[in-house]
């Protein structure tokens, strides 16, 4: 089972590939990571997505807990939570494909934010079902470049993890 875990580490050297170590020397695959400076300059945010059972999530959240410069671990449940994606791209766009292009984009509610003689790049954002349902369907053209983010993610309403 996927889950998303959140943590709120220092902002300092070291950090990621102390947290990405831990993930390694335990043989868990991170499926995505997302680190990124909170409101405070002095802390980010991890965002972390990995597939594992109850047991093992509960272990990795308690060695993430002991790291020094880590502040807080939270699962963040995907009831009581949002999470999203960011892709770009880069698609084959031959003059007499580009206007079914463009409809699926906008089907989708994603930008197109560049455009040359031969190619498109498109912007989306949305779930991880989304942004693969629009990478499956711009394949038929040729993706000729795709760069995809980790999970973004928060838990909704006004409870917040804080430092």
């Amino acid at each position: 089972m996927k889950h998303t875990i959140a943590a709120i580490v220092e902002n300092k050297p070291g950090v990621l590939v102390r947290i990405a170590g831990l993930f390694s020397r335990r043989g868990f695959n991170i499926d995505s990571l997302t680190v990124g400076t909170t409101d405070n300059p002095d802390y980010s945010r991890m965002t972390i997505t990995v597939r594992a059972d109850e047991v093992v999530l509960e272990q990795v959240t308690k060695q993430l807990n002991k790291l020094v410069n880590v502040i807080r671990v939270s699962e963040l449940k995907p009831e009581s939570s949002v999470g999203r994606e960011l892709a770009i791209i880069k698609v084959n766009a031959k003059k007499e494909t580009r206007s079914e292009i463009m409809q699926i984009v906008s089907v989708f509610r994603a930008t197109i934010i560049d455009v040359s003689p031969k190619s498109m790049i498109v912007e989306v954002t949305g779930s991880e079902g989304k942004i693969n349902a629009i990478e499956r369907l711009l394949r038929q053209f040729g993706i000729m470049e795709l760069a995809r983010t980790g999970k973004v993610s928060m838990v909704r309403g006004s409870k917040v993890i804080k430092t």
